[in-house]
């Protein structure tokens, strides 16, 4: 492809950046040339502030002062030609000039210097987020998988919504959670449940027995930080899904999460018969019921957090997800996720109250799949 102005793309970005600097250079020498063509009793000088006054926003310190010793000079030039440079009229347009240019200068320093410092917020960030969150694998044997994670916080992308996926013998088992709190301060409860549910997982123990496991975890974590008086406070929600690979009959053990739906085409339920037991680190010692289902080839199960469920829109009504969800059962675990994360925040105005996690899986009908070895945990932003 020749490149050029009408190129499409990335190159057609950049150069229209580099090019926005000049805008305010040419409006000195525009503003110069009218002022020395115009009457003499029409005086445009004072209008060059509005040069240096809008390069902060296109540039950075180095390029506003070069532009408020432009408009200095264009002043100056102004000022000879109408009376003389020392007349007190052109003195105190000089003189308000160059305060103006000293301050912008400073305010473009220490805006520069807060944008770099909100770029290593943001790399932080990302590589909390590489760490803790593995990204999920899309396939496992049957099983196709999407995820989708959309924190409260502007600058986090990761916060106290978490899940993962781990691949036993013959089965897969799916985690998603919630703890207490959201954003940046619950990262280290989630990294806590993910890393003892990587563990664990392996230990051939069952599906109550790794809740019960998980629920110690949480229990010996918030004894070991907290104060008495704050008992209690630490805890976290979650669901523990087993998805054999071969054959429907799928095992859940809720802590005290919402329940996830189950798609079919044209159809969408709330999985049925769940019993939860109380959420992680309340008890620390409870028996965990583990509850049946299946998981037929063509379904998908759609599990979230509540703060899918708990957005509200401007009139305080709560995001229906079932009856949306209703809308693309007949979609692919990706493109479901897609539409739902745009149909969320567009009910949310834009922005959440609180951490959500979306995570769907879909058992691909037999003879449409091929066996993927993988495991991980993940969260996508966005």
């Amino acid at each position: 492809m020749r490149s050029g102005w009408w190129s499409v793309g990335p190159r057609r970005t950049v150069r229209s950046a580099h090019a926005l600097p000049l805008l305010p250079v040419a409006l000195v020498v525009a503003i110069t040339v009218a002022d020395l063509w115009s009457p003499a009793d029409v005086h445009l000088g004072p209008a060059l502030v509005i040069a240096p006054a809008l390069t902060p926003s296109l540039a950075g310190p180095r390029t506003t002062a070069f532009v408020g010793l432009l408009a200095l000079a264009a002043q100056t030039l102004i000022g000879f030609q109408h009376g003389g440079i020392g007349t007190t009229n052109h003195i105190v347009q000089l003189v308000t000039l160059a305060v103006l240019c000293v301050i912008l200068v400073v305010y473009s320093v220490v805006r520069e210097r807060r944008s770099a410092q909100l770029a290593q917020v943001r790399s932080v960030a990302e590589a909390a987020q590489q760490v803790l969150m593995w990204p999920l694998p899309e396939r496992i044997g049957p099983l196709r998988i999407a995820s989708r994670y959309l924190a409260a916080e502007d600058e986090a992308q990761i916060g106290g919504d978490l899940y993962a996926v781990a691949r036993g013998e013959g089965a897969v088992r799916v985690l998603i959670g919630d703890v207490r709190g959201k954003g940046l301060p619950a990262i280290g409860e989630a990294a806590l449940l993910l890393g003892a549910f990587r563990e664990s997982t392996h230990r051939h123990m069952s599906l109550g027995e790794l809740a019960g496991a998980l629920d110690r975890s949480i229990t010996r974590y918030a004894a070991e930080l907290d104060a008495a008086e704050e008992a209690g406070e630490r805890f976290a929600t979650a669901l523990l899904v087993e998805i054999p690979e071969d054959g429907a009959r799928t095992l859940m053990t809720s802590c005290g999460h919402p329940p996830p739906l189950l798609l079919r085409p044209g159809h969408v339920v709330t999985v049925p018969g769940l019993h939860p037991s109380p959420p992680l680190g309340v008890h620390g010692d409870v028996d965990h019921t583990v509850d049946a289902f299946a998981l037929a080839p063509g379904d998908t199960l759609l599990l979230y957090t509540d703060g899918v469920i708990e957005a509200r829109d401007a009139q305080g009504r709560f995001y229906p997800l079932a009856e949306r969800a209703a809308r693309w059962s007949d979609d692919t675990p990706e493109t479901l996720l897609h539409h739902l994360r745009r149909d969320l925040l567009a009910h949310a105005g834009g922005h959440l109250g609180d951490d959500a996690a979306l995570v769907a899986v879909h058992r691909a009908p037999a003879g449409h799949h091929r066996h993927h070895h993988g495991l991980g945990s993940g969260a996508r932003a966005g």
